[in-house]
């Protein structure tokens, strides 16, 4: 369970970074310009790891439905606004409000599919995370950056 709990960390400070390195990218060109360039580098080394390590194309692959692959034109999509938005509103509002949407579609999605959760463990995390926000962005305003 360790490993998962740090393999999870290490995901959320890799996606930090990445969409720190897309805003950079997308002030020096434009966002699309940036997502394209993050989706055909992170393409070519998906591709030579898939081949490296083998199964990049599973048996089953054809039986999927044809919904399950629309995360692709999704994650397209993360990826420009997350580079355009980064620029614009900083890094902790960025992640805040990625964090906190990812947290209510969550609620959502097991909610629909009746998962068992616990509603105010649920509901207490979107209210941190919302306060958060407004903590930052006072702070912010307080020191009269934006």
């Amino acid at each position: 369970m360790t490993v998962f709990i740090l393999l999870a960390c290490l995901g959320g400070v890799l996606v930090g970074l990445s969409r720190q390195l897309n805003g950079r990218l997308s002030i020096s060109t434009t966002p699309l310009i940036a997502s394209f360039w993050n989706h055909a580098i992170g393409f070519a080394a998906l591709t030579c790891l898939g081949l490296l390590v083998g199964g990049l194309l599973p048996a089953g692959a054809a039986e999927a439905p044809w919904y399950a692959y629309l995360g692709g034109p999704i994650g397209v999509i993360f990826v420009a606004a997350g580079s355009w938005v980064i620029a614009r509103i900083g890094a902790v509002n960025s992640a805040l409000l990625i964090i906190g949407g990812q947290m209510v579609t969550g609620v959502a999605f097991d909610y629909l599919s009746a998962v068992p959760a616990s509603f105010w463990a649920n509901a207490t995390g979107i209210v941190l995370i919302i306060g958060g926000m407004m903590v930052s962005r006072g702070r912010r305003n307080a020191s009269g950056s934006q």
